[in-house]
């Protein structure tokens, strides 16, 4: 089957966060939007005839999540991660932060240390500090846009009695990283020696790209099982965020039991009947879609690293191995981050999320979605080229 990327689908009147909110987050409603993470996609053929087929009933009342939603969930682990679990080990949470959430408050106390790694998805900031738990921020190295594992200071920061929790982002959102078998290796090391729960986020999984596979750290390592909470959605993948379906899959039944219950305890059980729905078609019948976004994407991915080498070729960017999320390094323009995001908005009119709010380690950097048609990535290129003129002394 064909599937038409390229279709401006309008998006204005749908109370879309990313256009109806850019005069709060960034005073003008002329920007080009490529911040928020979610695509300009429709959702699989799938899913929507799955949904339109419930919203025939009429009746939206109270619903169970039963056997086919854990099973297809079970069949896509399987297919797409070779990951073999139970369905026991699924819990249904409305969204992986909720997950971390229902984590954070089950298994450490307000005062605890949690360790995020920086720059990051700017909520792991918030659902720490805000949750009353001791930020520790393991910075990660860059080097030429590249980003590795500070493992040295991973091991201190882990050691001391007061961490209990690693909130660990796989792939990496921003900077586009899929981790390799040693790396996850070296962390569970250090998360089994100094008792360390590891609460995986590990939302965009399904989008790898480049041939970059996903290695599920749950899976390749059974030492952590008592350990670890793997944190997943339909969501990113199928462009169905708005649904609010997620789950964790704990193998360690008390562990499970522990997470189940502070999830009750605090009424994030419920979801939604079309979230259910969503994942249950994508699941089942979204494969082929996938393939043919992820090509899309890693194309979108490859004209905008041409059009920067022959057009701002000063600007740090490397191919993603992960996600629809591009990470720009605009230090070489010698702006500060304030100036910069001005400019991008005043001069350029184009809505980017600010590299400051992924942490200190940001600063001087953007990120881009392209999840989009290409023509909206060729306009935003091209404002962004226009920024570039306007500030830039080579």
């Amino acid at each position: 089957m064909e599937y038409n990327f390229n279709e401006i689908v309008p998006r204005k009147g749908t109370d879309a966060f990313k256009l109806e909110l850019r005069e709060m987050f960034f005073g003008a409603n002329d920007v080009l939007p490529l911040w928020v993470a979610d695509m300009d996609f429709k959702a699989p053929p799938a899913v929507v005839k799955a949904m339109q087929d419930r919203a025939s009933h009429e009746i939206y009342g109270y619903t169970v999540r039963d056997k086919k939603f854990t099973g297809a969930i079970c069949s896509w682990l399987r297919n797409q991660h070779q990951w073999n679990i139970e369905a026991e080990w699924i819990e249904f949470s409305p969204g992986v932060l909720p997950s971390i959430m229902v984590a954070i408050y089950e298994f450490s106390e307000p005062g605890d240390k949690v360790i995020i790694q920086t720059p990051v998805y700017p909520p792991f900031y918030s659902i720490v500090s805000e949750n009353g738990r001791e930020l520790v921020k393991n910075s990660l190295i860059e080097t030429a846009g590249y980003y590795t594992m500070d493992f040295e200071a991973l091991e201190e920061q882990a050691s001391d009695p007061k961490t209990k929790i690693f909130v660990f982002s796989n792939p990496h959102n921003p900077v586009g990283r899929a981790w390799k078998r040693d790396e996850l290796k070296r962390i569970a090391d250090i998360c089994i020696k100094h008792d360390v729960l590891i609460v995986s986020d590990e939302i965009h999984s399904d989008l790898c790209l480049f041939g970059n596979k996903h290695l599920v750290m749950a899976d390749l390592f059974p030492g952590l099982g008592n350990r670890i909470i793997t944190c997943m959605a339909p969501s990113k993948t199928f462009n169905v965020a708005g649904l609010s379906t997620a789950y964790a899959v704990i193998s360690d039944k008390k562990l499970k039991d522990r997470f189940h219950k502070r999830l009750w305890a605090m009424q994030q059980h419920m979801g939604n009947l079309f979230g259910g729905i969503a994942l249950e078609a994508a699941y089942n019948d979204g494969a082929e879609w996938l393939e043919a976004l992820k090509k899309y994407l890693e194309e979108n991915a490859l004209m905008v690293r041409d059009f920067i080498q022959q057009n701002m070729p000063e600007v740090g960017f490397v191919v993603p191995e992960a996600t629809y999320l591009l990470w720009f390094d605009f230090r070489k323009w010698g702006l500060s981050p304030s100036k910069l995001r001005n400019a991008m908005i005043e001069i350029g009119k184009v809505a980017m999320n600010d590299g400051v709010s992924f942490g200190a380690e940001g600063a001087g950097f953007q990120r881009m979605n392209i999840g989009s048609p290409k023509t909206t990535i060729k306009d935003g290129l091209q404002r962004i080229l226009k920024v570039r003129n306007a500030v830039y002394s080579r």
